[in-house]
């Protein structure tokens, strides 16, 4: 798919979008019901941005998440559920607008692979933490294996934690690996924002096997 040059952005104070994850959004305020029906009439793509931490002004982290709506309910009273899905980690450039909604120049940022096969045994160090679930009880959101739906859809097939560490295993790309597990399991957002400007994938999959061991290092605290 090409990307485009530039695509509004979303500000959000909890929220990032990893490439390949599925973000569940309701779409409410008239600037942004404004930005979603721009975005459905063209290329059906925004920004989930990170607000930067400690400002007061509504200002992203320059580094965030194109999304696809691959997914859209609208009501009658003007308001949307939606599932975006990652498509790229950008840099976020020049505003293009502020007005009714914010527009930015993007550029994609592409993940450095250095030494493959000290990738390759970091990655199955992740699957390894991940499929202790008694040990360190783990609870996998459904997304990993399949796109959440709107409000207003259901999807009544149950998925168990077997199948899910089964599709993590499948997974060949350390660096889908890595963004999948980021995005699934990792509380807090700063952490994740960390993952999401980590271009390294040595890097990224070192700093997340330190926010995985650091949870379950709490975890085992409060159960002591």
């Amino acid at each position: 798919m090409l990307l485009p040059t530039e695509a509004p952005v979303m500000t959000l104070s909890s929220s990032t979008l990893f490439p390949q994850g599925m973000l569940p959004l309701f779409i409410f305020e008239p600037r942004y019901r404004m930005m979603l029906a721009e975005s459905l009439a063209t290329h059906r793509t925004f920004v989930v941005a990170l607000r930067k931490p400690g400002q007061t002004r509504e200002t992203p982290c320059t580094v965030a998440g194109l999304g696809l709506i691959r997914a859209c309910v609208q009501y009658k009273d003007g308001t949307s559920h939606l599932v975006l899905q990652g498509l790229a980690r950008v840099a976020l450039g020049k505003v293009s607008r502020y007005k009714p909604f914010r527009v930015q120049r993007i550029e994609p940022i592409p993940t450095f692979i250095s030494e493959k096969t000290r990738i390759t045994s970091l990655a199955s160090k992740v699957v390894d933490i991940v499929a202790k679930p008694n040990q360190y009880g783990w609870e996998i959101p459904l997304h990993l294996v399949m796109a959440p739906e709107p409000k207003g859809k259901s999807n009544s097939t149950p998925v168990s934690f077997d199948h899910i560490l089964q599709h993590l295993r499948r997974i060949q790309d350390p660096c889908q690996l890595a963004d999948i597990i980021s995005g699934a399991l990792l509380d807090d957002v700063l952490e994740r924002q960390a993952i999401l400007e980590t271009a390294d994938l040595e890097q990224r999959l070192t700093l997340l096997i330190k926010f995985l061991l650091a949870k379950v290092k709490a975890r085992s605290k409060q159960k002591s």
